[in-house]
């Protein structure tokens, strides 16, 4: 599947949070939202990107921003990935890949050689009338909060 364009409507989806509450697009309908994807929780890149945010949540919040991470990790390694490190923002149990795929994100990727399949950390800006307003895709995990309010 191809990755949505800015302009376009952002692909609806559902799931479960860290705590198995069910969340979907439609639960931010009026809200601007930071949706992140990445690959895999409390490895080096994801981690310094979840803290990232994390300790910059007020400032994005005061900017009308909400923030929603999507792994294919289960409910019970994002719980203990936020609690490890005192993340502010829920994180998506995506583990059937049904968001990571509807955003194109699912990707072949290669490393030392070898080709498999893995998350590209991406991140979609989406307002309040569920458009996506801008995409990243060259993350910079260090400083990820100053590329979303540039």
């Amino acid at each position: 599947m191809s990755i949505p364009q800015i302009g376009d409507k952002a692909p609806a989806f559902s799931g479960v949070n860290q705590k198995g509450d069910k969340i979907s697009l439609h639960g931010y309908a009026g809200k601007k939202l930071v949706l992140y994807f990445y690959p895999k929780d409390d490895t080096p890149g994801c981690t310094a990107q979840a803290c990232n945010l994390s300790e910059n949540y007020t400032e994005l919040r005061a900017q009308g921003y909400q923030v929603l991470g999507v792994s294919p990790d289960n409910e019970k390694k994002h719980q203990k990935f936020i609690d490890k490190y005192q993340l502010t923002f829920d994180l998506l149990a995506d583990t059937e890949k049904e968001a990571i795929e509807a955003y194109g994100v699912w990707v072949q990727k290669s490393m030392y050689g070898r080709h498999y399949m893995g998350v590209a950390r991406t991140t979609f800006i989406i307002d309040e009338n569920g458009v996506i307003e801008d995409i990243i895709e060259k993350v910079k995990t260090k400083e990820h909060t100053a590329q979303i309010l540039k």
